[in-house]
């Protein structure tokens, strides 16, 4: 009896088509030559994929040194001591919101595609406030570029664990938190120096979006699955799988509190200290930024000993820096925790995300990267607002940071505990 051969839709067939002219450079899917081999991913598409990684990382640094005179610009405007500050937060809502839809985009109708569309809407969304006056405008201005954020946040890291499997592709999540790390420092110092010319001049840097775009859409490719599921023949999303992704996401959401809980108030833990200097402070935080950076490139070498090892050590980490923070009552006590919170949340990143996804097959991957791109960056969003809520509630910054502090050891301690007990997952690669 002749096997029937199962047609693939139309889609499915045109990207099959694209995947053949891409990788045999014959320009016909049914040409006498044989298919080469898929193509492996180097250092080009990894280096490329970390630069576009670090453009998100833009909009939370690079205006903060200008957002008193923005202040300034816009007194006359009613609900301006809110707004102005929202300009700098609401891409990581968005974020947040979108990412697990950007997921499902990805998941249907592929990584490449989405990532170059993200980059120019990002450059469009993000030079907008150049030439707009009304503040409300800006505001949505910023949303549109946390929109483009979600996508191309999503999308990088997808593609990471698309290009990349074992080890190696370790490495390079663990070096993608050592590119935003130390691009968190360059860009709070462009941010400074630009916005000595106006408060403006720092949002022509996003225009670089578009040089991107046209790097994105020459280096990368659309990767594809090696061996199709089923559901992929059938051009069906398969079902999330909750039971693998639910612990994963969960800690990431306090991990994006934890994260960015020595970010955001280690000006201020210093400013209660006494420490007026602008240079003193910034010195102190580069520092410490040093430290997240070191404490991801460490992940890439030790990736290997797994994460019900490795979690609990950054969360305690990170939370024993923190709470000594909170109590230090001297500069000196205060960089030190600075640096050891910033060391454990830089080992942290890298080891959360490979949790995650890792054991995703490829037709899952895009919104496995989404739910936990979503978790992580309304962690960022909300951490501000919690610190704030404890310091009323608690008296001061101080213990406020201890609470935060605890909440990381319990972390720490839930993983311990919790982590050797779950089932070990097949890897998909």
């Amino acid at each position: 009896m002749t096997p029937v051969t199962r047609r693939a839709p139309p889609l499915r067939r045109s990207l099959d088509l694209e995947h053949t002219m891409t990788d045999t450079g014959t320009g016909l899917a049914g040409s006498a030559n044989p298919p080469a081999p898929p193509r492996s991913a180097g250092r080009r598409q990894g280096l490329l994929l970390m630069l576009i990684s670090c453009l998100p990382v833009l909009g939370s640094v690079l205006l903060a040194p200008v957002l008193p005179r923005m202040q300034d610009h816009f007194e006359a405007t009613a609900g301006a001591d809110a707004l102005v500050p929202i300009t700098l937060t609401v891409p990581a809502l968005m974020i947040g919101v979108l990412a697990p839809f950007a997921g499902r985009f990805v998941d249907r109708f592929g990584r490449k595609q989405l990532l170059v569309g993200g980059l120019v809407v990002y450059a469009l969304f993000g030079t907008a406030p150049l030439w707009l006056e009304p503040l409300p405008a800006i505001v949505l201005s910023r949303a549109g570029v946390g929109v483009a954020e979600a996508a191309i946040m999503t999308c990088c890291t997808t593609l990471i664990a698309d290009y990349f499997s074992g080890r190696e592709r370790d490495r390079w999540l663990g070096l993608q938190t050592v590119f935003t790390a130390l691009a968190a420092t360059v860009f709070f110092a462009a941010g400074g120096a630009l916005g000595s010319f106006g408060w403006r001049t720092p949002f022509w840097l996003y225009a670089s979006g578009l040089v991107f775009a046209v790097l994105a859409a020459t280096v990368l490719w659309q990767p594809h699955a090696r061996t199709e599921s089923p559901a992929a023949q059938a051009h069906a999303l398969p079902p999330i799988p909750w039971r693998t992704l639910r612990a994963p996401i969960l800690f990431t959401l306090v991990g994006g509190v934890v994260f960015y809980t020595p970010i955001v108030e280690l000006s201020y833990a210093l400013d209660d200290l006494g420490v007026e200097s602008t240079a003193a402070i910034g010195a102190i935080s580069a520092i410490a930024s040093a430290a997240t950076a070191t404490g991801a490139f460490v992940f890439g070498r030790v990736s290997g000993r797994g994460t019900a090892t490795l979690l609990p050590i950054a969360a305690g980490l990170a939370g024993t820096g923190i709470v000594v923070i909170g109590i230090a009552g001297s500069v000196a006590v205060t960089a030190i925790g600075a640096v050891v919170a910033s060391a454990g949340t830089g080992l942290m990143l890298p080891t959360l995300v490979t949790w995650a996804i890792s054991s995703l097959p490829f037709e899952l991957r895009g919104r496995g990267t989404g739910l936990w791109t979503a978790a992580f960056f309304i962690g960022q969003f909300f951490c501000p607002l919690i610190v704030v809520g404890l310091t009323a509630a608690l008296g001061g910054l101080g213990g406020a940071l201890v609470v935060v502090g605890i909440a990381s050891l319990v972390m720490a301690v839930a993983a311990k505990t919790l982590l050797p007990r779950t089932p070990k997952v097949r890897v998909h690669v």
